[in-house]
């Protein structure tokens, strides 16, 4: 059996978990004593799903990289008209304030909040479903009230989306949060 690459990274953790990254390279994640062998019968059992994210990760990392400088601007103003909007409404409809907006080329995240209400979102944001906008500038705009991601925080984010869950699915973000 030929196994796909990828890189191993072990850690005090009690799980083997995948993830395929932003380039569309597996990541597997495993305790620290948990022999090679049983690392790779976990890898080869599930080399379809590798390959259907693997593929799925290049070909959008490819996407990106093959934007023009024009296509960007595009895309970072069509960002401002839609996302902008979209901030000050979910932010009345939370009670909170920002200080300023930006639209950025973030790669590795979709949007970011400050502690003093900067927020920033990736123009990148524009190339996932449109509901999935609204996860994110609710995701931001709740760490204007809990600067974490607590219990409490996903609670705030869940009042105001009730499917937040499957709005994050939608962007496939491989790794960690993404916000």
């Amino acid at each position: 059996m030929s196994l796909p690459p990828y890189e191993l990274r072990r850690s005090a953790r009690r799980t083997l978990s995948m993830e395929v990254t932003r380039e569309g390279n597996l990541l597997v994640r495993a305790p620290t004593r948990l022999p090679r062998a049983e690392i790779e019968r976990f890898v080869a059992s599930h080399e379809a799903w590798i390959a259907t994210h693997t593929a799925e990760m290049r070909e959008k990392h490819r996407r990106l990289a093959a934007l023009s400088e024009e296509e960007i601007a595009r895309l970072k103003a069509h960002a401002k008209e839609v996302l902008f909007p979209m901030t000050e409404r979910y932010a009345a409809a939370l009670g909170v304030t920002y200080r300023t907006l930006k639209i950025t080329s973030a790669k590795t995240r979709f949007g970011s909040c400050s502690k003093n209400g900067d927020i920033c979102y990736s123009y990148r944001l524009l190339l996932y479903p449109r509901e999935s906008f609204d996860y994110i500038v609710v995701h931001e705009l709740c760490h204007r009230l809990h600067f974490d991601h607590s219990p409490a925080f996903y609670a705030e984010i869940a009042r105001i989306l009730p499917d937040w869950k499957a709005r994050r699915a939608l962007l496939a973000m491989p790794t960690g949060d993404g916000e």
